[in-house]
């Protein structure tokens, strides 16, 4: 897929995607021939693992982005950038759907929207760090931007578990402070500390061994041990939940781990050279769960297209001028809300939650946040990968890097003849 797609200029991370969509059960796992495609969305679920460890491994690849000299640099604007753009969006979208609400009586609630609203605020981690590595991107846009992505699950948590916190209050009439307040400090401040203890363990661990062959077995199998905890389930102590993100604490995990590890940078360059096969995996079960289904009512796609619209402007405008408030440069003002709109995971989890606690009412926000997701993956990272080279942060390949490559290209045609 990736050598079909090279032509039109396109990542390889909409290549896996559309690669995914194919194998899914709405094209050739519609042949129901053993093998060929998956037969069931409940078949595509059953790699899930494979997500969740993915997803770690993406997490972690951020986490090392952190490093305390940068952040000395870029943290205060990674914070502001980071917090305005979500809330931004959120707000517009909360707008736009009231003004739905109005318009077109009976196809939204208030809890509906109020949801839908805390869901803008999600920021796909995995599609946005592949473009970067894919492209070799590098530059002032781009250290900031990994650092905004990942700050946003923070943001997103937060925001997320007020909405919908006061929506389930007006579905069942009592308001429950400790969901909306306690639940997602809680859940921020275990996943970090969980994180923090695994970084300092990790490089504790490394110090026991001489081989780099060592050394990359033990940090990966960190990264599985870390993801599986944080997937724990902790009963609830009456309504106070103790939950972990497993984004967050992967984050921290490659934070801590690459601020007092010495050999944190060569360990990591090695760990994306294994990982690689396992993102290409994790983007192709993603397309296979893309429903197209949610094309098939109206109310659905009229509802996405309004989110998507004003979503994007939030991110876009929220990005600028909080960009503009701490003075960065001309180039991520303009394009680093464009870098921004790429939306999966996260924001999957977040409509899981609504679907399993609203019923009815929840089922509608999953088909939209579903159709989102759709368009979102399949055109944000092309977006991304052009704003990055409009920033001049993706460059041409050098003529002297083609010239090499095309004399292996020979040497091996001619050792074939």
């Amino acid at each position: 897929m990736t050598r079909l797609f090279k032509p039109l200029k396109l990542p390889a991370v909409t290549a896996y995607l559309i690669a995914g969509v194919l194998v899914g059960p709405y094209a050739l796992g519609r042949l129901h021939v053993g093998g060929v495609g998956f037969g069931s969305a409940e078949a595509v679920k059953t790699l899930a693992l494979v997500s969740e460890v993915a997803l770690g491994f993406i997490a972690f690849s951020i986490g090392s982005e952190f490093k305390l000299d940068e952040l000395k640099k870029t943290g205060k604007q990674a914070v502001v950038i980071g917090i305005v753009q979500a809330l931004v969006a959120t707000l517009l979208v909360d707008l736009a759907l009231l003004g739905v609400y109005y318009l077109i009586p009976g196809i939204l609630t208030v809890p509906q929207l109020l949801t839908m609203g805390a869901i803008a605020t999600a920021t796909a981690p995995a599609a946005t760090l592949m473009v970067v590595k894919q492209y070799k991107a590098h530059g002032p846009l781009t250290k900031l931007l990994l650092p905004i992505v990942a700050l946003d699950d923070a943001v997103g948590l937060v925001v997320f578990a007020v909405s919908f916190g006061i929506a389930k209050t007006i579905v069942s009439g009592s308001l429950d402070l400790v969901s909306i307040i306690l639940n997602p400090i809680i859940e921020i401040v275990c996943s970090l500390a969980l994180g923090a203890v695994m970084g300092w363990v990790l490089t504790q661990l490394e110090k026991l061994f001489n081989s780099n062959t060592n050394r990359l077995n033990l940090t990966i199998a960190i990264v599985f041990l870390t993801t599986s905890i944080a997937m724990v389930e902790i009963p609830p102590i009456g309504s106070v939940h103790i939950e972990f993100s497993s984004l967050l604490t992967c984050m921290m995990l490659g934070t801590v781990f690459c601020n007092i590890c010495e050999l944190s940078h060569d360990l990591m360059a090695a760990a994306d050279k294994w990982t690689s096969p396992v993102f290409a995996l994790f983007f192709v079960i993603s397309g296979a769960e893309l429903e197209l289904s949610v094309f098939a009512k109206w109310s659905i796609v009229v509802v996405g297209v309004v989110y998507i619209i004003f979503r994007s402007l939030g991110k876009y405008f929220g990005a600028f001028i909080s960009a503009k408030a701490t003075k960065c440069s001309p180039a991520i003002c303009k394009y680093l809300g464009i870098t921004l709109l790429p939306q999966a995971g996260v924001a999957l989890g977040m409509c899981s939650i609504a679907a399993a606690t609203l019923g009815e009412q929840g089922a509608l926000i999953r088909n939209i946040t579903l159709f989102a997701v759709l368009v979102y993956e399949l055109i944000g990272p092309v977006l991304t990968r052009q704003a990055l080279k409009a920033a001049g942060e993706i460059k041409p390949m050098p003529d002297h890097v083609k010239q090499r490559r095309q004399l292996k290209l020979d040497a091996a045609k001619e050792m074939k003849k």
